[in-house]
């Protein structure tokens, strides 16, 4: 990696999200998705009072959904898109090409960036009209968690984007994971809700601590008879982040490495007609 591979991803990145912000159809399944489902939920419960926490669901559900745009985007949209450009023989391609791998994942991880960017923009900007929801009184906190929850899933995402075993399989396999983690994480319901092995659990994945840090932003203190500890625990959310940030530049590098040498001409045209056939 050198700034001249970095900078022809970036641009790369910014013009495929120009590009989507184009197409009506990405646009709306992609992105307005997300937050119409947030304000028909802010339209349904937004009003009802979380127990125990002097809040209404609204806020609540507020850096819920943040926590999970990031969440989502990381851990979904960019390993199926990574899956489909392999598919397509886009990385065997771009393996040809000195820099063309290094320069395919910063672009492809700036077009997520831009795209989380807008989503949380939508999901603020939703739960403050339709929801009435304050602004956040941390926007400090608010930014280094989600700029830290970012780094924590994207690699990841492309190491598990180069092990799923093609596209139109992929979203069967994440989407029951992502749901029982977003379920079970906090973000929609507080954790004091959930049996005592479920907060064991949820607290290994980088869903909850981005949540929890999230909440400090937007919730008063008050909320805190309904969180794990009674803390909001900012130290242990930065350190959590990061190490999975870690383990996932460690991994993703060397899993993306050796899909690509093992993908061939030959293995493409075979994957290809069997999914014709099927």
């Amino acid at each position: 990696m050198n700034l001249k591979i970095l900078r022809i991803g970036v641009r790369r990145g910014w013009a495929e999200h120009t590009h989507l912000l184009k197409d009506r159809k990405e646009l709306i399944t992609s992105m307005i998705g997300t937050v119409g489902v947030f304000a028909g939920l802010i339209l349904w419960v937004g009003d009802t009072s979380v127990e125990g926490a002097n809040v209404n669901a609204a806020t609540f559900m507020t850096a819920g959904f943040l926590a999970f745009t990031v969440f989502g985007a990381g851990l979904m949209t960019f390993p199926m898109a990574l899956t489909t450009d392999r598919e397509e023989g886009t990385l065997l391609r771009l393996r040809t090409i000195p820099g063309g791998i290094p320069a395919y994942l910063v672009g492809r991880a700036t077009t997520l960036m831009c795209q989380i960017v807008v989503q949380s923009v939508l999901i603020l900007a939703t739960g403050v009209i339709v929801g009435g929801v304050t602004l956040p009184h941390d926007w400090l906190t608010l930014t280094w968690v989600l700029l830290l929850g970012t780094l924590a899933v994207v690699p990841l995402g492309a190491a598990i984007g180069s092990l799923l075993p093609g596209p139109k399989t992929a979203a069967g396999i994440l989407i029951f994971p992502l749901m029982g983690l977003m379920i079970t994480s906090g973000v929609m319901l507080p954790m004091t809700y959930m049996p005592e092995i479920v907060h064991s659990i949820a607290q290994v994945f980088p869903l909850y601590w981005q949540g929890l840090g999230l909440r400090s932003a937007f919730l008063p203190d008050s909320t805190l008879a309904v969180e794990i500890g009674k803390s909001w625990r900012l130290p242990q959310v930065a350190g959590v982040l990061t190490a999975w940030a870690v383990v996932g530049m460690l991994i993703a590098p060397w899993l993306i490495r050796r899909v690509t040498r093992r993908e061939s001409g030959s293995r493409l045209t075979e994957r290809q007609l069997a999914a014709q056939s099927s």
